[in-house]
């Protein structure tokens, strides 16, 4: 249990700083230090100018002072301000409770699956309207007021806002809170799985404690914070009401989508490492285990066992009449099921492949079916689905999913999976998050021709027709869990090392380093004495690039020209040719230089 412990806090703290939880941030900044410089101090509490003193007051029982044994009162100590760890508390409590039991509360009361949600957006609305209104705080404050402790009761509006924030808070689902969503959709709630939850709410809630205490202390420190108090307080306001607004509207998912999905390396080697799905992986039972066969994203097809029916479904759209689509109904053609959620941002970024390979293949034998499994209550709504899909243009057949029979079936643990499945109903290939698009359309054209040997496909679609094109060097990650074609000094993760060219000519299509470099997930940083060499066949060249410095390039051993490089990651032309030819490359960087990924025209 201490090893699933530290599964769900290593889980949590990977989720609070991913990009889906990007929209609550300034939220939560913000609301850290609204609390200084005002006192709301009630009228009634202070005597009235000119008033007597009560018999019953110290002022009334004491005899007067003379003029020589005067001094002035003794100033009030400063309350701390509690509000950072009010709203995370708020939060964590709120997300933990409702994603374990909400479901149940909602299926037992006979609720709107989407409840959850419009609370969350009217809470976040009214907190807005009480930091522009004071009397509207006091409303909010009211149930807190019969604590015994005053600090606590000033906070409650604080908490208020956690606890809705809580129920907007949709982070990108790892295996972790896949488990404890899975588990608290169908009411199995063991201790296990307790503890699973809470670990994984203790570790969301210390990296956004530590950005609330930061809004604290700038609020604190910053004169200008104290002097501009109040409006500041009508600022977050503002900012609360336009978070709710974009919500409601989904603009905020349109931002995170263009975003990277900076945590997905991490992620993947915590949360799907072996000691974490061995520890995950007994919260089910072992139907169709021969699924274990297939390893994520494999470079080769494997024989995985038959494909597990699509069963337990609420219901059906994109079909003739709403009716459900039988897998047996489908041998013959290859099948991609996609198990997503209309919320999901790492869903919507794998929508368009998914889109281009249904346009592209769909004559040619393939089907594209989408599993609708929910991540939270209001993802459950048929009409919630449909408006999604279509905003996202889905146009394929997809089963909604609501009590997660399908998602256990296939013994999923991500959003968004890819299954393939063969001509004779054997699921050959998966693939657990988003990337190597490349290689899954590489697998459906395998598939496809083995179904049909004399079927004639298309041209790949997208970036992967240049990653297939047989005489042109494939685009290339710098990712030390992606690169391919990789040789010379082993690759050392995320720490500088000192590396070395290979003795003779570098093949074709393949790279090497030289000096001191950081292999990471996103990009290698340069370090002393960075060189990268790269043999390539195509008419151009190019790298994506970020920092401040500067790039030799040097084509056959013959310098070629001086790149500047300068801000964000930028996409730079390192060559230009009339035709395409092979060459050996080799670029020589400033220290602190960031390279992604090249590209060939």
């Amino acid at each position: 249990m201490l090893t699933l412990a530290l599964i769900g806090v290593l889980g949590g703290l990977i989720t609070a700083v991913s990009p889906c939880i990007l929209p609550v941030l300034p939220v939560v900044f913000l609301a850290g230090g609204t609390g200084e410089g005002e006192d709301r101090t009630p009228p009634s509490a202070a005597p009235s100018a000119g008033a007597p003193p009560s018999a019953t007051s110290p002022a009334a029982a004491a005899p007067p002072a003379s003029p020589q044994s005067a001094a002035p009162p003794p100033a009030a100590p400063r309350r701390r301000n509690r509000r950072p760890y009010a709203v995370v508390a708020g939060l964590v409590v709120s997300f933990a409770f409702f994603t374990l039991l909400g479901v149940t509360l909602i299926s037992a009361l006979g609720l709107p699956d989407d409840i959850l949600r419009y609370i969350g957006l009217g809470l976040l609305v009214l907190i807005g309207l009480g930091l522009i209104f004071p009397p509207v705080e006091r409303l909010i404050e009211k149930p807190f007021a019969r604590l015994p402790q005053r600090q606590v009761n000033k906070e409650g509006s604080a908490f208020a806002l956690g606890l809705g924030l809580g129920l907007l808070y949709v982070p990108c689902a790892g295996p972790v809170l896949a488990a404890i969503t899975v588990a608290g959709a169908r009411g199995e709630i063991s201790a296990d799985i307790v503890v699973l939850t809470l670990s994984f709410a203790l570790g969301t809630a210390a990296p956004l404690l530590v950005f609330a205490l930061a809004g604290r202390r700038v609020a604190e420190r910053v004169a200008a914070f104290r002097r501009r108090a109040r409006g500041l307080r009508i600022a977050a306001g503002c900012l609360m009401i336009a978070l709710a607004a974009g919500l409601a509207l989904d603009v905020t998912a349109a931002i995170q989508r263009t975003l990277p999905d900076y945590t997905a390396g991490v992620q993947k080697r915590i949360e799907d490492s072996d000691a974490a799905r061995q520890q995950l992986s007994g919260l089910y039972d072992d139907s169709n285990k021969e699924l274990s066969r297939c390893e994520d994203g494999a470079a080769e097809l494997a024989s995985c066992g038959a494909a597990p029916a699509i069963e337990g479904i609420a219901s059906w759209f994109n079909t003739p009449g709403d009716r459900p689509v039988d897998l047996k109904s489908l041998r013959g053609k290859v099948v991609l099921v996609d198990f997503w959620t209309y919320s999901c941002i790492n869903c919507q970024r794998a929508v368009p492949h998914l889109k281009d390979w249904d346009r592209a293949y769909r004559d040619a034998g393939l089907r594209v079916i989408g599993v609708h499994s929910p991540e939270f209550a209001f993802e459950k709504k048929r009409s919630n689905v449909i408006a999604g899909a279509r905003k996202l243009g889905v146009d394929w057949p997809v089963a909604l999913d609501n009590d997660l029979t399908t998602w256990d079936n296939y013994r999923n643990r991500f959003w968004p999976a890819k299954y393939l499945v063969d001509a004779q109903g054997t699921v050959r290939y998966l693939k657990f998050g988003e990337g190597q698009y490349d290689r899954t359309e590489q697998m459906i054209r395998e598939l496809l021709r083995q179904a049909d040997p004399g079927v004639t496909l298309p041209a790949p679609t997208g970036r992967a027709m240049d990653e297939l094109a047989a005489d042109r060097t494939p685009e290339t990650y710098l990712s030390n869990l992606r690169v391919r074609g990789y040789v010379g000094t082993p690759l050392v993760d995320y720490e500088p090392a000192v590396y070395r060219f290979p003795e003779g000519e570098l093949p074709l299509n393949r790279l090497s380093l030289s000096g001191t470099w950081t292999a990471g997930y996103e990009y290698f940083t340069a370090g002393p004495d960075a060189r990268l060499a790269f043999t390539y066949r195509a008419k151009n060249a190019n790298l994506v690039l970020a920092g401040t410095g500067r790039v030799t390039v040097l084509v056959d051993g013959r310098p070629q020209r001086t790149l500047t490089v300068s801000g964000a990651p930028t996409l730079y032309r390192l060559t230009d040719d009339a035709q395409e030819r092979t060459a050996r490359l080799e670029l020589r960087l400033d220290p602190g230089l960031q390279a992604y990924a090249f590209t060939f025209g």
